[in-house]
């Protein structure tokens, strides 16, 4: 019997097919789930990761209720052009402190895995006021009233506590102090001694260089300590995983 005449034996019996595609699928759940259960943690620890400190969370939960992860992802693939276009290839420890991640699936707009630091604070307000000012070809709609909108932080201490409930390392002082530190971050007069101890590397000024803190300060300071944790010039794969 040849291999064709095999073929089309699977093919005319239903039964026969049904039966052979799900030991594939069944062998192929295996190989890929049974491993799992003998992996501690399938996330490789990467050092310089840190939970969100209070405003970053914050412009964080503005930047998803604006929807700007229809438009923009944030996983740079392991590919060369992607890599040699927007920086190193996303790892997983990144997206660790994230609910839900922010990967995304299309992109209009460029990724945003690597936007901390690549521009200034002044180029974020001009591009939320008036995106094609910067980028004509844009087709991002304007955000100016975030710098209109005016934020208290009154319910920051219950967002960190309903992100340490899903496994955010947010410890109990870090709650306490999350209304101080939320404020802290956008005054660079400020006693923020406290805000750099729980969260290293956070940046500290007056992102939107206006009175009080608004939601363009919250957001731009989400954005602009994306990438920035890891430093990329001396990470090392763990080859072992």
């Amino acid at each position: 019997m040849s291999i064709l005449t095999k073929h089309k034996l699977i093919e005319t019996n239903a039964t026969l097919l049904l039966i052979l595609s799900f030991l594939v699928v069944t062998i192929g759940g295996i190989v890929q789930i049974v491993p799992l259960f003998y992996l501690e943690n399938t996330i490789e620890k990467v050092e310089g990761m840190r939970p969100y400190s209070p405003l970053e969370l914050a412009g964080r939960d503005i930047y998803i209720r604006e929807g700007c992860y229809v438009c923009h992802s944030q996983m740079i693939r392991p590919m060369r052009d992607e890599v040699e276009r927007y920086g190193h290839y996303s790892l997983a420890a990144e997206s660790m402190y994230d609910h839900p991640f922010q990967w995304g699936s299309k992109r209009t707009g460029p990724d945003l895995a690597r936007v901390g630091g690549r521009y200034s604070d002044d180029w974020h307000i001009d591009h939320l006021r008036n995106p094609k000012a910067v980028v004509p070809e844009s087709i991002m709609p304007p955000y100016a009233f975030l710098e209109e909108t005016l934020i208290e932080g009154d319910h920051i201490e219950d967002l960190l506590r309903t992100h340490q409930l899903v496994g955010v390392p947010y410890t109990d002082q870090m709650i306490a102090e999350a209304a101080a530190d939320f404020r802290a971050q956008a005054d660079p007069d400020s006693d923020f001694d406290g805000l750099l101890e729980r969260y290293p590397g956070a940046q500290v000024r007056n992102f939107d260089g206006a009175p009080g803190i608004s939601e363009a300060d919250a957001m731009i300071a989400y954005l602009q300590m994306l990438g920035t944790l890891v430093d990329f010039s001396t990470f090392t794969p763990d080859a072992s995983r």
